[in-house]
Parts: C-alpha cells; structure tokens; sequence
C-alpha cells in the first residue's frame, strides 16, 4: 500500500496485470492487510457525493481503480511460510490455466508493461517464463540465480546462493508467468532457504517436466523492498508525472544545486 506519487504500489500491480489481458484479480494477504481489500472495495456513499458535489474526474479515478469485467478474490495465507506457500494458497481461485505472478513491491517501469511482455513471449513458444536481470555478482545471495542454455531455457535454478556458488549473475525478479503443475511440485517440496517454501525450489523441480525460460524484459526495475528503491521510484514516477513532473524538477534541480 506505499505510495508511488499518487497510487500505492498494488494499483500499479493491478494495471499491470490487467493490461497483460487478467480478468481475475487474486491477493494472497495476511490478517493485516486488510487495507488492499478496502482500496479495492466499492464506497457507494462516496461516489454519491461526489458525483452529486460534479467532481467528475476524481469519480472516474475511483471507479477505474478496479475496470468492471475484472474480479478480485482474496485469499488469506495463515502464516508466512514463503512465497512458494503463498502461491500454493491461490491454487482453488487459480485452478489448471497458466497464471502470473506479481510481487508488487517490484515496481517496473516498461512500455508495454512486464507481463504483458511476458504474455507474448508465452504465446511464442509456451511453457513457462521467468522475468530476469543481470545483478552485480556479490548481489546474488539475495536472488534467486538462473543458468540458462543458448535458447534462454532455464537449465538451473538456485535460491539466494553465496557469489562463489551462483551459476550465474541473472537473477529472478518478481513476475512470473506459470503453468498450473508448479502447485503440485509446491505441495511436496517441503520447506527450503529459511525454513520456508520457496517458489524457487518448485520451479527447480518443475524444469524436469516442462521448458521454463528467461526473459529479460525491457524496463526499468525499482525494489520498492528497499529504502533507496522506494526513494527512486518516487523521483522517476513523479518527474514522469503529467501533473508534478515539471515543478519537480525545478525543485530537484534547485536541491541539487543546493539553491
């Protein structure tokens, strides 16, 4: 719920997915989070008054929070067990079709948007795909780390390996694009790296079945996760911003300049 300029980061997760054509919304949430839910909720009483006080666009702005034609269902997780835990909660509202995953507080910044670039790259030669980047090597142990073959197909998958141990610099961002099979490799992995069920772990036993592959997607990734991430996101969404951009950047310069 942390807000990037004047939306919090679940809203660009949203617009995101909805843009790569989803039409169900599932949040796997724990027991205080219930704000994601009322963001999302319709406020009758609200949209009255303003529609009766003519304050037409920010009317249009709350009722575009959510396009109609889109569900949202929510899914409590008991316990923090993981990602791969959490996933495995969404099973029943997911069921047998291929699905993303989005982890909100990796914001990327693209055109189109990541999953719909991972969308295209499903629909060119199926299986599943993976949304990676290239970190600095003494960066791994806190990534997932791919090895891949010349076709970028994922030959291993290793979760948060020290730099002396990692196959590789790429390392797994937060979008996914999966087949439903991963939730039966999540039911019998067992807990993995910190004593939780990492998603990692699943999709390393999923590439003995099925071609899973690396996208390096076109963007730029902000880990909202981290202080200076969270500061940047803000500096680029609000100088790209029709309303702030150019005040605000009047502003940075005179800070810079120390005017």
């Amino acid at each position: 719920m942390l807000p990037i300029v004047d939306k919090p980061l679940i809203q660009y997760a949203v617009e995101e997915a909805i843009e790569a054509g989803a039409t169900k919304l599932v949040f796997v949430t724990g027991s205080s989070k219930r704000a994601i839910e009322d963001h999302f909720d319709t406020d009758a009483e609200l949209e009255q008054a303003l529609q009766s006080s003519g304050k037409d666009e920010l009317l249009r702005s709350i009722r575009d929070i959510v396009p109609k034609g889109v569900s949202c269902i929510y899914i409590r997780q008991g316990e923090p067990l993981g990602l791969g835990h959490a996933v495995l909660c969404a099973r029943p509202a997911v069921g047998d079709e291929p699905f993303f995953v989005h982890l909100a507080d990796d914001l990327i910044a693209g055109s189109p948007g990541c999953l719909s670039q991972m969308a295209g790259e499903h629909a060119r030669h199926g299986g599943s795909v993976i949304a990676v980047e290239t970190v600095p090597h003494e960066h791994t142990s806190s990534y997932g780390i791919v090895a891949v073959d010349d076709d970028r197909r994922i030959t291993q998958i290793v979760e948060k390996p020290a730099p002396e141990d990692a196959p590789s610099d790429s390392a797994v961002v937060g979008r996914y694009l999966l087949d439903a099979r991963i939730f039966d490799k999540l039911e019998h992995i067992g807990k993995g790296a910190g004593g939780e069920i990492q998603l990692t772990d699943g999709i390393s036993d999923l590439l003995a079945e099925q071609a899973i592959y690396a996208y390096s997607f076109s963007g730029v990734r902000y880990d909202c996760g981290s202080k200076l991430g969270y500061l940047q996101a803000t500096v680029a969404y609000g100088l790209a911003h029709p309303d702030t951009g150019e005040e605000f950047r009047e502003h940075l310069e005179q800070v810079v300049s120390g005017n």
